[in-house]
């Protein structure tokens, strides 16, 4: 399959939530490789990936492309039933930078190997976006090039939690962009902000 897009014109291979198959992927990259596959290896995740996981990956993946959902343990237990978030997010995402370095984009602007991060804006700054972007400019590198997205819709059970019932207003957005420019990073990547669809729980 990764042959065959490299075949039909792709830029690279995105590997999406690729954590718990990584045995089966580095085989399957062993053959591709050895039949000329050189197209650059994305690792696409949700960031709560263990440093000893990534370390397998050294010099194999190309570009590493995860989020950081949240700064808050508290939150992210709430909303995501995820213990330790912030904490293992955080060290993915220093390994990450260890080995592959700010993203490198051609003069095509394609990417072609670097570290880049993701960040959904939450409503009531639910995400902890002042905190994240404090950390990477601090303890990644302000050259970090980082995706601001804006486009948390509220579904299903969001509606049973009072500050998730709305979807992210433009002065939340526009907030988590001077955040980042405070902080030094620059290099932002940003979804088009505009106005949801009316949305009717139930």
């Amino acid at each position: 399959m990764m042959l065959s897009l490299q075949a039909r014109g792709c830029h690279n291979i995105n590997l999406v939530s690729p954590t718990h198959v990584v045995p089966y992927i580095l085989d399957a990259l062993e053959l591709a490789v050895s039949m000329g596959l050189y197209l650059p290896v994305v690792y696409n995740s949700g960031g709560y990936d263990s440093v000893e996981t990534l370390e397998l990956l050294d010099g194999i993946i190309d570009i590493y492309m995860p989020d950081m959902k949240y700064a808050n343990d508290k939150i992210a237990e709430q909303l995501s039933g995820i213990k330790d978030y912030p904490r293992v997010n955080k060290a993915a995402i220093k390994e990450m930078h260890r080995q592959v370095g700010d993203l490198q984009i051609d003069e095509q602007g394609i990417a072609q190997r670097g570290l880049l991060v993701r960040h959904l804006v939450l409503p009531n700054r639910l995400a902890g976006t002042k905190e994240i972007v404090s950390f990477l400019a601090q303890e990644v590198s302000t050259n970090t090039y980082l995706n601001i997205m804006a486009q948390y819709h509220p579904c299903y059970k969001a509606f049973d939690i009072p500050q998730l019932s709305r979807p992210v207003s433009r002065q939340e957005f526009d907030e988590a962009i001077d955040l980042a420019h405070r902080q030094g990073l620059d290099r932002l990547d940003r979804y088009k902000f505009s106005l949801p669809l009316r949305l009717i729980p139930g």
